[in-house]
């Protein structure tokens, strides 16, 4: 697929997000250490353009953590940092995690046929057809339950139907999910308000609780209890020194593709960067990756009408929006999504275009999109080399003096950095940075 490559300049030396430790903020009060936009280079101008969209586009909260610090923390209208919101389908990643919790504890297991804790008869299915629905099968939305139904919320064994054999079709379909919460609850034997509060809201500080709204069970919580499960979730289920989840093979099951119909999808956790992705209400697999526009490792929890927990772990980075649908109602992802993640490539003060801020060291680079190369010029040979946002060298070439060009096409999606080193000895001061769409 042709990827567009915006270029962007960088002051940060390659490695330098790896050098500090995630922060975290006390489990009381309102205390939450700050990192000033113009330490991460992004210029006022930039974030008042992207407050304008968020503004425009029905936000209540948005905030930007990184390593842990708040970079950013606005809120729109009368919302304001102890206003409480739903987090729709974004709090099936707490279900997830919970269920992690739980199998870690010998409550349940994931290979389990379901009605082991929902008992027999939770479906419309035969009995042969329902013990072949296991835990993981909820997990992934791959039950083989009917969605095309009346109501795909409802729970009751009636609306419940066979479709397909479990694990062979991939759905968004609410019920299954919704019934998860009662298989975690029947297996640990408390209320899911109960072991939600003792297992994630009172070792990270969250606040929120669930309410029961028709058949579904929504997460209501402040902005900040948000971003406090992306940053746990960012450092793998380690708050602070305090592991709330030790199954290593779970937590990397959660946030890695799960079946093999969406590739896109975990353990109700979205991910970007994959070779396809499949979305809500339509049995249809779309090529390339889910948000183009966003970093290529991003996990996120997807909620209707564009509540966002974006997990970024190359850029040690979370962000949060909260508020009503930016455009048309959708069940998860967006064109919201994707809107948001151009923006923030362009908060750098240093967005202008590479050939003007390399003018004077007779090195240029540009973009080709249509055949997915980078190619330049440069004055005197020299070497160039990219690196990824660990610092990790992704590929070096020679060049002569004159015209170059390098093929990308086998690149990560996500942010790279290129760094240009004359033959003379003359270094390219500021590396660049190149998002690869």
């Amino acid at each position: 697929m042709a990827r567009s490559i915006l270029l962007i300049l960088v002051f940060h030396f390659f490695g330098a997000i790896n050098a500090q430790q995630l922060y975290f903020p006390p489990k009381t009060g309102n205390t939450w250490d700050t990192l000033s936009p113009a330490r991460l280079g992004w210029c006022n101008d930039s974030l008042e353009s992207l407050h304008r969209f968020l503004e425009a586009k029905n936000t209540k909260g948005f905030i930007v953590l990184k390593d842990g610090k708040i970079v950013v923390e606005r809120y729109y209208g009368t919302f304001t940092r102890d206003s409480l919101w739903y987090w729709a389908s974004a709090g099936k990643t707490l279900t997830a995690f919970l269920t992690g919790i739980a199998q870690e504890e010998v409550k349940l297991r994931i290979s389990d046929t379901s009605a082991k804790y929902l008992g027999n008869g939770w479906s419309s299915l035969t009995r042969t057809q329902e013990a072949a629905i296991t835990v993981r099968h909820h997990l992934t939305m791959s039950t083989g339950l009917d969605d095309a139904v009346a109501d795909d919320d409802c729970t009751l064994p009636s609306c419940l139907t066979y479709k397909a054999a479990p694990g062979t079709r991939w759905a968004y379909h609410n019920a299954p999910y919704t019934l998860m919460e009662k298989i975690v609850e029947n297996a640990v034997g408390v209320t899911y308000n109960q072991y939600t509060t003792s297992r994630l809201k009172t070792p990270t500080g969250m606040n929120g609780q669930w309410l029961k709204i028709g058949y579904n069970n929504v997460y209501f919580s402040n902005l900040r209890s948000m971003a406090r499960f992306g940053l746990l979730v960012l450092n793998n289920g380690v708050w602070s020194t305090d592991t709330l989840l030790r199954d290593r093979n779970y937590f990397r099951d959660m946030v890695n593709t799960s079946q093999n119909i969406n590739l896109s999808y975990g353990y109700l956790w979205w991910l970007n960067g994959k070779a396809s992705h499949m979305l809500p209400t339509v049995q249809f697999v779309f090529n390339g990756s889910m948000v183009p526009g966003a970093p290529n490792d991003m996990i996120a929890a997807l909620g209707k009408n564009d509540q966002k927990v974006y997990v970024i772990p190359s850029q040690r980075m979370v962000v949060v929006r909260m508020g009503n649908a930016a455009g048309n109602v959708q069940l998860a992802a967006s064109s919201f999504d994707n809107e948001l993640w151009m923006r923030m490539a362009r908060l750098s003060c240093l967005s202008q275009s590479v050939q003007d801020r390399t003018a004077n060291t007779g090195f240029r680079v540009l973009g080709n999109p249509a055949a997915a190369t980078l190619r330049g010029n440069s004055i005197e040979p020299g070497s160039v080399e990219l690196y990824d946002a660990m610092g990790r060298r992704l590929m070096q070439q020679v060049i002569a003096s004159g015209n170059w060009e390098l093929d990308v096409r086998s690149l990560p999606r996500g942010i790279v950095y290129l760094h240009f080193v004359a033959a003379s000895g003359r270094n390219m001061q500021l590396p660049i940075v190149l998002q690869v769409l």
